[in-house]
């Protein structure tokens, strides 16, 4: 019977998580499975990977052909390179000791990886928090300065009119003398045309009783 290590779809839609599960090849995706070996959710950063290591380990020795998926998980967890180590040792090539060194090395090296990748996204979302927290205060401010400023009553300012004293107002103004307001037009030139007039009318009347 062949078999395959693949993933098992559960959860709701748009936040799926899966099983890892050892099924037979002719089996449907979500069928019946022989063994349940762990847990893969990709909707947390990084992805949570649970995984029996020993049962996987024992189903790829067995001959188990793990999807493509599934063999980058595996690899991740390490199970890839124990079944190499394994073999090596298997064929002389390694001892007991030589392989379970390399292992724990590597061992050690992912996790300090995986640990550091953690910290740094656990800092990224602190980050991103306070910078929210900081944007979402100053909006409160604002919007509350404007509130403050619309509900505000209005100050009508009241001009001062400066009044002149009263002394000066009432100062009165000078008059011209009556004399010079009243000085009668000249009347010389009329009575010097008279004059002139009747003048003329005698010279006249001389000239007459002459001839």
């Amino acid at each position: 019977m062949a078999t395959k290590i693949r993933l098992q779809r559960h959860g709701k839609k748009k936040n799926a998580f899966y099983h890892i599960v050892a099924a037979d090849a002719r089996a449907k995706r979500d069928g019946r499975f022989i063994e349940k070996l762990g847990t893969y959710n990709p909707n947390t950063n990084p992805a949570t990977i649970e995984l029996d290591f020993d049962r996987a380990l024992h189903w790829i020795q067995t001959g188990a052909t793990p999807t493509d998926t599934v063999k980058a998980l595996l690899s991740y967890k390490g199970v890839l390179l124990k079944n190499h180590l394994d073999k090596g040792v298997a064929k002389g090539a390694l001892t007991e000791a030589q392989a379970t060194k390399k292992f724990e090395d590597w061992m050690a090296d992912k996790g300090a990886k995986i640990t550091g990748k953690t910290e740094n996204v656990a800092k990224e979302v602190e980050s991103a928090k306070s910078a929210s927290l900081a944007a979402e205060t100053a909006t409160n401010e604002a919007r509350a300065a404007e509130i403050a400023a619309k509900n505000a009553p209005e100050v009508v300012e009241e001009e001062v009119v400066e009044e002149a004293p009263e002394a000066e107002a009432e100062t009165p103004t000078e008059e011209a003398p009556a004399t010079e307001a009243e000085t009668p037009a000249e009347e010389a030139p009329a009575a010097e045309a008279k004059t002139e007039a009747t003048e003329e009318v005698v010279k006249e009347e001389a000239k007459k009783e002459e001839k």
